[in-house]
């Protein structure tokens, strides 16, 4: 097969930048410690004052499904993926202070949603922002984080958990995991986009989108 096909896609998929002074540090929610031991590294050598883990559990699972690492040095009784991530981040050395723990959200998209209401109830709306994320996930979350922060630069720092630009096309689950990305950043999106929102051809605000939400899971 063509190697500019597999480019086009790596070039994608694999967002990658490199730190600059923020005003906070996202980790989207996962069962891996890597991207939050990374979070850990900016915030002690001072790239942002404040970290925000995010993310209650797989809607499909029900439950936090343990943590996906070889080691045993997080073995906490975890209810959510944000109770995991913010164990590594103070494990690593991250002041409890400078964690803020959002624990609703359950994929992409909504980790950056809810993670701006909980930004939003402290007064606090970022100018610049890191995303911690697992490499092959940096495209989605960069879409869905600048969606609902539109005013708001962003740097990706990705992290490795086995799939990277190199590798994923060599082998037949790393690239069913990528070319999955690829259909969630459009599947996902046409949710958000709803309706076209009633018609206007925008996607949904943020406040559309919780009222919607809402009305789906009945509370």
């Amino acid at each position: 097969m063509n190697q500019r096909f597999f480019k086009n896609i790596t070039d994608f998929v694999f967002a990658q930048d490199e730190p600059q002074q923020s005003d906070v540090i996202f980790i989207p929610g996962n069962r891996y410690p890597q991207m939050a031991e990374h979070a850990a590294k900016l915030w002690r050598e001072g790239f942002a004052p404040i970290t925000v883990p995010s993310g209650k559990f797989s809607i499909t699972a029900g439950r936090f499904e343990g943590v996906l690492c070889e080691t045993d040095r997080y073995s906490g009784d975890y209810a959510t993926e944000a109770d995991f991530l913010a164990d590594v981040l103070v494990s690593n050395g991250v002041s409890p202070n400078a964690v803020l723990k959002e624990q609703e959200a359950t994929f992409t998209y909504e980790n950056a949603v809810y993670s701006r209401q909980l930004l939003e109830s402290r007064g606090i709306m970022p100018k610049r922002a890191i995303i911690c994320c697992q490499a092959y996930h940096a495209r989605r979350c960069r879409m869905y984080y600048q969606l609902v922060f539109p005013d708001t630069d962003f740097y990706v720092c990705p992290s490795d958990t086995g799939i990277n630009r190199e590798n994923w096309y060599l082998d037949e689950k790393k690239a069913a995991m990528v070319l999955g990305e690829i259909e969630r950043c459009g599947s996902q999106f046409a949710m958000i986009w709803e309706d076209a929102a009633d018609q206007e051809c925008r996607p949904l605000t943020m406040e559309e989108y919780l009222e919607r939400r809402k009305k789906r899971i009945g509370k």
